[in-house]
């Protein structure tokens, strides 16, 4: 028998397993992770303004285990064994692996000094939630909101959810008629910020902020937070409760997996997501460095298509035909204000902008019941 482990409980270790059972792989298939629960992050937008809740947002899988013939086996991992092939956890357990697929995502570089006075809403429901709670609290402010990335992995940054939630929290405040009470500012240290969603994208999310009355502090690195301040090189922007979403890097067991990493931490994988020179070992989604265009995302959708990828390169290996299954460049984002939309495409031979329209946001809400129905 083969076994084929998979590290996380992601949309690409997800994406992975469906894919193996639709190509016909019927042996059997181990999931690792800390909880038997997909996350769907991309709607954490709307929980500041009580459109979902975390229960709307956590997704058991048990049935999906069932259904796809797969054990779950609860554990964070540590580390590799290369020799024995095993799978290291914290608990000191260790799992034997034929193959094996990492999903098992990224983390947020939080090296800035005071970055715990800030809040980081894609860490999940809970920082999101603190900080909702902290702006109903609030009579009037200023608020700020920014994001960064990886110095060493530029294209290791998700920024796309900070316009969404700056968008979103501006759109909630007029609904709630105290918009006048408060100051938003977006700062961020590039002067395009944006930039992976194409340079006719830029110019028209900056075109929306000074539209809303949002101040930005652009072009400017980073250097600290304080409780009430965004201290950066060019100067200090007050802020009475700060939005951020640091640069990311790969998984912190990834130092001690014995497999090559990029420069910014990640899991070094080719164009087929192998991690070459290592037999059958494949990587998707956020904790793999890939090659390809410089404004490839760190996002669902991308995830999916790798583990597509991994999944169909994984069996050609065991049955030891050529691995040929790339995936492909393309980048689709809704950025969502919470009554509208913009649509914005890009992949190598184009780019896409579709202006603001309500269709976009019922369209985002849609897709959210569409993809979790397979886990449900």
């Amino acid at each position: 028998m083969h076994k084929i482990v998979v590290l996380g409980s992601s949309f690409a270790a997800l994406t992975a397993i469906k894919t193996l059972r639709k190509q016909g792989w019927k042996e059997p298939i181990v999931l690792v992770a800390p909880r038997p629960v997909i996350f769907f992050y991309p709607s954490l937008i709307w929980v500041p303004a009580g459109l979902r809740n975390e229960q709307d947002l956590t997704v058991e899988l048990e049935d999906f285990f069932d259904r796809n013939d797969v054990e779950y086996h609860r554990g964070k991992v540590s580390g590799l064994n290369q020799e024995t092939r095993q799978v290291l956890l914290e608990t000191g357990d260790k799992i034997h692996f034929d193959s094996l697929i990492i999903g098992s995502g990224g983390r947020f570089i939080k090296k800035l000094p005071g970055i715990e006075n800030i809040y980081t809403p894609c860490e999940g429901y809970q920082a999101t939630k603190a900080y909702s709670d902290q702006l109903n609290k609030l009579d009037s402010g200023t608020l700020a909101f920014g994001f960064s990335a990886n110095p060493k992995e530029p294209t290791a940054v998700r920024g796309g959810p900070i316009f969404e939630f700056l968008f979103g929290i501006d759109t909630l405040l007029r609904k709630q008629k105290r918009r006048d009470q408060f100051k938003m500012v977006f700062f961020n240290p590039s002067k395009s910020p944006g930039q992976r969603l194409g340079e006719k994208a830029v110019k028209s999310l900056l075109k929306e902020m000074d539209k809303r009355g949002i101040e930005t502090h652009l072009g400017h690195k980073m250097k600290s937070f304080t409780e009430d301040k965004v201290i950066t090189e060019g100067g200090e922007v007050h802020s009475d409760l700060t939005l951020f979403m640091p640069g990311m890097t790969g998984p912190a067991w990834a130092n001690a997996s014995g497999l090559p990493l990029s420069e910014g931490g990640f899991i070094q994988a080719n164009e087929h997501c192998k991690v070459e020179g290592f037999e059958r070992i494949y990587v998707a989604g956020d904790s793999g460095s890939y090659p390809g265009p410089d404004w490839i995302p760190k996002q669902a959708h991308i995830a999916d298509l790798q583990a597509e990828a991994v999944a169909k390169n994984i069996l050609a290996e065991i049955k030891g035909q050529p691995i040929t299954a790339t995936f492909k460049s393309e980048l689709v984002c809704i950025v969502d204000t919470l009554n509208s939309g913009m649509l914005i495409y890009r992949d190598p031979k184009r780019m896409v902008l579709m202006p603001k329209t309500v269709m976009f946001h019922w369209a985002k809400r849609w897709f959210e019941g569409h993809y979790l129905k397979a886990y449900r």
